[in-house]
């Protein structure tokens, strides 16, 4: 296991610091796909599809905090001098950053994810498991072992892409990160953005579960949830999810737009570097929204419903006075 570690990382011992991280921390999220394709497959089950997805978001970003460390050390080790320390998460909640110690942005975005994919991956794992292990979107592929392993690789695609910012910021070093100031204005914004759209994607779920179990307990008759957050918007777990995404992003593209960030990827600071940076922070929510709109999200629902209720007058009524994606005030 050490040596396939070492391999590993001489493979990856870029030039540029910043690539060390990045590259392996991708590198990650195929990895751990492909090893949870094989059973998948073998067993032509779903069941750990989404779970499997929020683990890969979480050892990611761990990979991308830790690496730079993990790296120091077994330097250390090989040449017999002492090994630096692990650096504090709680200490460096207030820090700059330095050698033993991450940026706070670093920290608190990384928390965001692994929050997000926490709750999310709990969430949906209940919710196959209450429906015995199936996911309809899966009943065309299931037995299909190439469009199978397809659906994994798109999520270590669909992993890499949301997690750029955050891989990207992990990826700077915390002595550099360490000139830039304590607080500022994109810092600020993007933490509320990621608490307003998490707050309302879970409140939105939250929602959703109290109204099937309601429906269950034949508490009401209804067939489509119109009450809460969902008479504000037809689908509002999905804009807390894009809003999360944009507020992570936020806080990022602050940093890699500064010169202190620039320098850190080894970038030239340039209009055209600067660019560059600002796509790579605003892929994220600029892909998770394209995949709510356009593919997986928003489309399938809407089309499902349509088909079951299009011809009922208070079904068409809520369609007309609710939004599809942003909420009314």
């Amino acid at each position: 296991m050490a040596t396939l570690l070492n391999t590993l990382l001489h493979l990856t011992n870029y030039r540029n610091p910043f690539l060390r991280t990045l590259v392996p921390s991708i590198g990650l999220a195929f990895g751990l796909q492909a090893a949870c394709a094989l059973p998948s497959i073998l067993y032509q089950t779903e069941r750990f599809y989404d779970l499997s997805g929020s683990l890969t978001y979480i050892s990611c970003t761990a990979l991308s905090l830790y690496l730079p460390t993990i790296r120091a050390r077994l330097a250390a080790s090989g040449a017999g001098a002492a090994l630096p320390a692990w650096p504090s998460l709680l200490q460096s909640l207030m820090s700059k950053g330095g050698v033993s110690a991450w940026n706070w942005r670093q920290v608190v975005l990384s928390a965001a994810v692994t929050f997000w994919a926490t709750r999310l991956g709990s969430f949906l794992f209940a919710r196959i498991t209450a429906d015995e292990g199936k996911d309809s979107r899966f009943d065309s592929i299931r037995g299909s072992p190439p469009k199978f392993l397809g659906a994994f690789v798109a999520q270590a695609m669909w992993v890499s892409l949301c997690l750029m910012p955050v891989l990207a910021l992990n990826s700077i070093p915390a002595t550099t990160l360490a000139a830039l100031p304590l607080v500022t204005l994109t810092d600020i914004l993007g933490v509320l953005l990621y608490v307003g759209g998490i707050t309302f994607e879970a409140t939105a779920d939250s929602q959703k579960n109290k109204w099937v179990q309601e429906k269950k307990d034949k508490k009401h008759s209804e067939d489509f949830l119109t009450r809460g957050l969902w008479s504000k918007s037809r689908h509002p777990n999905y804009f807390g999810e894009a809003t999360l995404w944009t507020g992570i992003a936020t806080t990022a593209a602050g940093v890699m737009l500064t010169s202190v960030g620039q320098a850190g990827m080894g970038f030239s600071g340039s209009a055209t570097a600067r660019v560059g940076a600002l796509a790579m922070a605003a892929v994220s929510p600029a892909f998770v929204t394209f995949l709510l709109l356009k593919v997986s999200g928003v489309p399938m629902s809407e089309n499902k419903y349509d088909k079951r209720y299009g011809d009922r007058k208070d079904y068409q009524e809520w369609k007309k006075n609710t939004p599809m994606f942003i909420p009314k005030l």
